[in-house]
């Protein structure tokens, strides 16, 4: 079967990387319902995440807390998505209270 969702890099994970793709994708697997993927800026979580929806090969909404980094990792999963649809979304209500 041919991969819907195929992952354009010349990278492969590195480090802890790895770990981290086969532990997410056993997590989602497993219906686990809360994961987090932590790392320092520059660690490749942007691009261990890619890796994770190249395994799981299903649709995935990222959520960005700001438009900033909305339309960084757009761009970043245009890359690494180039036969794929990627959008972002960005809402304009600015009212915020907790």
């Amino acid at each position: 079967m041919e991969s819907k969702f195929k992952l354009v890099s010349d990278y492969q994970p590195r480090g802890d990387q790895p770990q981290a793709i086969e532990e997410l994708v056993q997590g989602l697997n497993e219906n686990l319902r809360h994961q987090t993927l932590l790392g320092v800026t520059g660690s490749g979580k942007t691009f261990t995440i890619a890796n994770v929806i190249a395994q799981v090969q299903r649709p995935t909404l990222v959520i960005a807390h700001n438009k900033t980094l909305a339309a960084q990792l757009c761009s970043e999963f245009k890359e690494f998505f180039p036969e794929n649809a990627v959008e972002y979304f960005v809402s304009y209500y600015d009212y915020y209270q907790p």
